[in-house]
C-alpha cells in the first residue's frame, strides 16, 4: 500500500529556495512514476512537475522551468522538488502523487494515490 508524506513546506521571501520531499511509508518498492501537483485558493490543481519511475525523465510546468528540480532515490522510495527563485505566485499547497504507471505525467488523473499536502507560502 503507498502511502505518502510530504514535507519541507513553510514561508519564504521572494527569491528564496525550498526543498519538499516525499516519502512512501508504505514500504512500496518505487516502480512507478512520481509527480508533485499544487493548488491555490479557489484554483484547480496543477502539474508542477513529474519524474519516470528510473529518473530518467522529467516534465516541468512552463512556470517553474529553469526554476525547480524534481528528483528521486528510490533506495529511500523518496522524491524530492527542489524549488529555487521563487514568486509570489507559487504559494499554494503542493501535493506529491504516485502514478499508477512508470512513465513520468503530467496528468492528475494518472495517478492513483496522493498525499496530504504541505503548504508554501511566498511572501514579495
Amino acid at each position: 500500500q503507498v502511502q505518502l508524506v510530504e514535507s519541507g513546506g513553510g514561508s519564504v521571501q521572494a527569491g528564496g529556495s525550498l526543498r519538499l520531499s516525499c516519502a512512501d511509508s508504505g514500504g512500496t518498492d518505487s516502480i512507478y512514476a512520481m509527480g508533485w501537483f499544487r493548488q491555490a485558493p479557489g484554483k484547480e490543481r496543477e502539474g508542477v512537475a513529474a519524474i519516470s519511475w528510473r529518473g530518467s525523465t522529467t516534465y516541468y510546468a512552463d512556470s517553474v522551468k529553469g526554476r525547480f528540480t524534481i528528483s528521486r532515490d528510490n533506495a529511500k522510495n523518496t522524491v524530492y522538488l527542489q524549488m529555487d527563485s521563487l514568486k509570489a505566485e507559487d504559494t499554494a499547497v503542493y501535493y506529491c502523487g504516485a502514478s499508477s504507471g512508470r512513465f513520468a505525467t503530467m496528468l492528475k488523473t494518472d495517478y492513483a494515490y496522493w498525499g496530504q499536502g504541505t503548504q508554501v507560502t511566498v511572501s514579495s
